[in-house]
């Protein structure tokens, strides 16, 4: 690939992109499908008036739902991954556009489901659960059931049904924005060439040696969000007040109380978590100094605090070194898990490298009887890719063990757990290389490679679920949300979660702005969590605990079946108390001793 300019996707092997003839053929057979639901989804108004007459009644609307709901699944899972190659691509828009406005007829038809399920009172509601018809939906109607207080009526929903697509494009101007519109230029590195400064490569210029090369990324890249900053914290502002208009509409007390009720997860366990996070700082502090002094700078600057702290070690790590190292890392968990994830890798479940156009980041996305589909921006420079590779493989074995054991409507996991198997599968592949290596430099590498790790997704990602629960506060007290406000409550956290050990640029301001998960609000604190029960989960594992291994395979299995904290506690840990948070900011601290000493 060009060291000078972005490929286009035509300039990638095919072999080197995800195969999406499993999902359709051709776009042919995607239209076949989006015509039959057209069809088909008005017979849904065939059950107004009828969803309680009797448990058969009630279960073959639940299996006609379900056969259009597989359709819808499969068709979107196609349109999205498309638009997720080219966000450009005009026909992949108009597909998404199109299923958009679908999806918003087909939300006003149903509006009367969940209130009729929900009117049927709770005598008649315990005679109908009794019935063998319903076996397999009781958990499926239980989840239905336990949102009672938060339903409207059917008309109420069916305007709410209208809006949904209105109240989410906040996300999609923000997307469009920065993935297409936004240009970062070049930038010449300390080779004196010219390669393209982009959200993906960005990352790339933040781990050189360089600091020049580093301090001008840093500053050309956050200049073009200074460029945008207005239209950006006005998208951010409104992507607020739907959080705070839906929650509202449905009766609960905060935005962040809304979020967290669909998985049953209490706002204590968010509050406990910054808690226990805040606590933990003064080690973080105690890890900035040092990247001060092995650094050797006056000041350390949030640009210095990515390139890691092993001067001689720069590593290049091809793709298939990245699988053969997760596969023989995730070797504990099993034949079966190593040879799918092998085949996957290797076959076309992923769409590995960064294209024109593409969308930045990284992901896993599944859909019933489809593989797990990996988006990629991989770079053989990026050490850190090659965790974000076992991360996103975590989601995507997760999709696969679900959909093998558990039924359509039972399968789909809640990101609360999506969060556990990603960060799970980063603990053991550090434990892996640190077996691997005997070189004192490598280890240092690996050991300040894992600190890095829990520092952005427990430390890090805190500090963003406290600005969005304060952001939403504000929005909620009746004050105004501003560009202004933004950065004044963001420069907060970052005093308090950098201290004095770090210089705050006036440009890392504008990071509120620029991280996506801000714009849906409240996915964040799920990293911390999930990293926190991934630690005590991949201790058990590699402790070799008697049935810790059946123990985690029955929880990548269990899908969506039982609430996340119910899993988590069968799996082993228990999130509704402090100690995995404290456990994790232990063993941080246990690896900042190992890492001085080491240094």
């Amino acid at each position: 690939m060009s060291e000078t300019k972005t490929p286009t996707r035509a300039e990638i092997a095919d072999s080197d992109k995800w195969d999406l003839t499993h999902l359709f053929v051709d776009v042919s057979k995607w239209h076949e499908d989006v015509a039959w639901i057209t069809r088909e989804y008005p017979r849904i108004g065939d059950w107004r008036g009828r969803i309680g007459e009797s448990a058969a009644n009630l279960a073959e609307f639940l299996e006609f739902e379900k056969q259009l709901d597989l359709k819808i699944e499969r068709v979107y899972h196609y349109a999205s991954l498309q638009l997720a190659e080219d966000s450009s691509n005009n026909e992949y828009l108009s597909r998404v556009g199109q299923l958009q406005n679908l999806m918003t007829k087909i939300g006003e038809a149903s509006a009367f489901i969940v209130p009729e399920i929900q009117a049927i009172d709770d005598g008649r509601w315990a005679e109908l659960m009794r019935e063998p018809v319903l076996e397999p939906w009781r958990v499926h109607l239980h989840k239905i059931r336990r949102m009672r207080p938060h339903v409207l009526s059917e008309p109420e929903e069916r305007l709410l049904a209208l809006g949904s697509a209105v109240l989410t494009g906040y996300d999609d101007a923000f997307s469009q924005l920065t993935d297409v519109d936004m240009k970062f230029g070049v930038l010449r590195d300390s080779d004196g060439r010219e390669r393209a400064l982009t959200q993906s490569s960005y990352s790339s210029f933040l781990l050189k040696r360089d600091r020049d090369v580093r301090r001008r990324a840093f500053e050309q890249f956050y200049g073009e969000f200074q460029d945008h900053q207005y239209t950006l914290a006005t998208a951010l502002a409104y992507s607020v007040k739907a959080d705070v208009f839906r929650a509202r509409a449905r009766h609960y007390a905060s935005a962040v109380e809304a979020s967290l009720f669909h998985d049953d997860v209490p706002v204590a366990v968010y509050d406990q978590l910054i808690a226990a996070v805040r606590d933990g700082i003064p080690p973080l502090l105690r890890y900035y100094e040092l990247r001060r002094r092995v650094l050797r700078v006056d000041e350390l600057h949030a640009y210095d605090t990515y390139v890691p702290l092993v001067a001689e070690i720069e590593t290049r790590t091809s793709f298939d070194e990245a699988i053969a190292h997760i596969t023989a890392a995730l070797a504990p968990l099993g034949d079966e898990y190593v040879r799918v994830l092998t085949d996957g890798l290797r076959g076309r479940w992923c769409d590995r490298y960064e294209t024109k156009g593409k969308r930045s980041g990284a992901f896993s996305s599944g859909s019933y009887g489809a593989p797990p589909y990996i988006l990629m921006n991989y770079k053989e420079d990026v050490f850190a890719d090659v965790y974000t590779l076992a991360h996103e493989a975590g989601h995507s074995m997760h999709t696969w063990f679900a959909q093998k054991s558990q039924s359509f409507q039972d399968y789909d996991y809640p990101i609360f757990l999506a969060e556990v198997a990603s960060t799970f599968n980063e603990e053991l592949l550090t434990h892996y290389l640190l077996e691997q290596t005997t070189d004192r430099k490598m280890r240092a590498y690996i050991i300040n490679r894992q600190i890095d790790d829990i520092r952005g997704t427990l430390f890090r990602q805190t500090m963003f679920a406290e600005f969005e629960k304060i952001i939403h506060a504000i929005e909620e007290s009746g004050d105004a949300l501003t560009l202004d406000t933004f950065k004044a409550e963001y420069r907060k956290l970052l005093d308090a979660y950098f201290g004095d050990a770090v210089a705050i640029d006036p440009q890392l301001e504008l990071e509120c702005l620029r991280i996506p998960h801000f714009y849906s609000a409240f996915y964040v604190y799920k990293y911390a969590t999930g990293v926190s029960a991934a630690v005590a989960l991949s201790q058990r594992v590699l402790n070799q605990e008697p049935g810790a291994v059946d123990a985690y395979l029955g929880f990548l299995k269990s899908g969506g079946s039982k609430f996340p904290l119910e899993t988590l506690r069968q799996a082993g840990v228990d999130m509704e108390k402090p100690e995995p948070v404290r456990a994790t900011v232990a063993l941080f601290e246990q690896r900042l001793g190992e890492l001085e000493e080491l240094l």
